[in-house]
């Protein structure tokens, strides 16, 4: 793993170790966290549920598995900083960890429907969104506070959206939120809150820190550090995005035939349509094969065998959806304060000899 930072732990897989792969083993599996990972007995935790409800809830593991049924899905998850280094190519960031390609991974998640649980809670004609609180405190928030977001709670009674307590086939390990996470398929890493306490179903949408102030888009010009509730853009939904997987950049081959391998996911409820491959800065495309996703809400792993001549060589790699929308050219055209969701067309350089 390249270790971004010890405390709070934050690490991703070098991108050749998802090469391929349906679903991430856990031990590549990017860890990004906002504060220390808490250390919770499982025999003692209970799941609070509250709020604008007819019947408050208090759920134990046992519970959880005894009163609802048991689903799985398999579902790409994606920190919206990923490939932030490309962005910082164009203008630093600062303050902001310089993620690479792999704060993405795919996993088997198995737990139970968040739906199920709301509706047992009966939620209110007046909800209109969920918050999810935890228990780990971030020095991020001034003052520190524990970590927390929400989705809106159309998005969350949706069959897709579970409280998870598994991840391919094993008990979600601490470091990825055991003993139970929320798993937002779709939607960006940070609203599949972790180490998850605290269901609350409200009008309006969380004012945790990391809902109201961070995990936002803001303008080039902002001061991230001025701004306050409410500024910028909310992120929620996945934006379209693909990445060369291997080789690996600054690689070095031998000329002729080589197979490019990535990753496309389209992000929310759609689907990659086409994944273009080019050698000379978009002049021309070779048409990928992408192979069929997991599921719905996994992504889509993609090839092409190019003809690599002699010399100093970039790859570049852009998707479709199927709505015919396409990724962006430049990373210059998506720099924002912070970072977030750069899903320009993939690049990758090496040398062939």
């Amino acid at each position: 793993m390249v270790v971004h930072e010890r405390e709070p732990f934050n690490a991703e897989p070098p991108r050749t170790a998802l090469a391929g792969l349906a679903e991430t083993p856990v031990d590549a599996f990017y860890s990004r966290n906002h504060g220390p990972v808490p250390d919770i007995d499982p025999a003692v935790w209970r799941l609070r549920v509250d709020g604008l409800v007819e019947k408050a809830l208090e759920l134990s593991s046992d519970d959880l598995r005894a009163r609802f049924d048991e689903v799985e899905v398999v579902a790409t998850l994606q920190c919206a900083g990923n490939r932030r280094a490309g962005l910082i190519e164009v203008r630093d960031v600062p303050g902001e960890t310089a993620w690479g390609p792999g704060a993405t991974a795919t996993a088997r998640w198995s737990g139970v429907r968040l739906a199920d649980v709301l509706t047992e809670a009966g939620a209110a004609p007046t909800a209109g969104h969920v918050a999810f609180a935890a228990p780990d405190v971030s020095r991020l928030a001034d003052p520190p506070q524990t970590y927390g977001g929400s989705i809106p709670i159309v998005k969350a009674l949706r069959p897709e959206v579970l409280l998870a307590w598994s991840m391919n086939g094993r008990a979600l390990p601490r470091v990825h939120g055991g003993p139970l996470r929320v798993v937002v398929p779709g939607w960006i890493g940070a609203r599949s809150v972790k180490w998850l306490t605290r269901i609350t179903v409200r009008a309006q949408p969380s004012g945790n820190y990391f809902q109201a102030t961070a995990y936002r888009m803001l303008p080039p010009e902002a001061d991230p550090s001025k701004a306050g509730p409410g500024e910028g853009i909310s992120l929620g939904p996945l934006a379209l995005n693909c990445d060369i997987l291997s080789p690996d950049d600054g690689a070095r081959l031998c000329p002729g035939p080589a197979k490019i391998t990535g990753y496309a996911l389209a992000g929310d409820d759609r689907t990659v349509a086409r994944v273009d491959v080019s050698l000379d800065a978009g002049g021309s495309w070779i048409q990928a094969e992408v192979a069929e996703a997991a599921g719905p809400w996994a992504w889509q792993h993609w090839s092409a065998t190019l003809d690599l001549p002699v010399g100093d060589v970039q790859i570049i790699a852009r998707a479709w959806d199927c709505t015919g929308a396409a990724m962006p050219e430049s990373p210059a055209h998506l720099w924002n304060p912070k970072g977030y969701a750069n899903n320009s067309w993939a690049r990758v350089r090496v040398r062939c000899a």
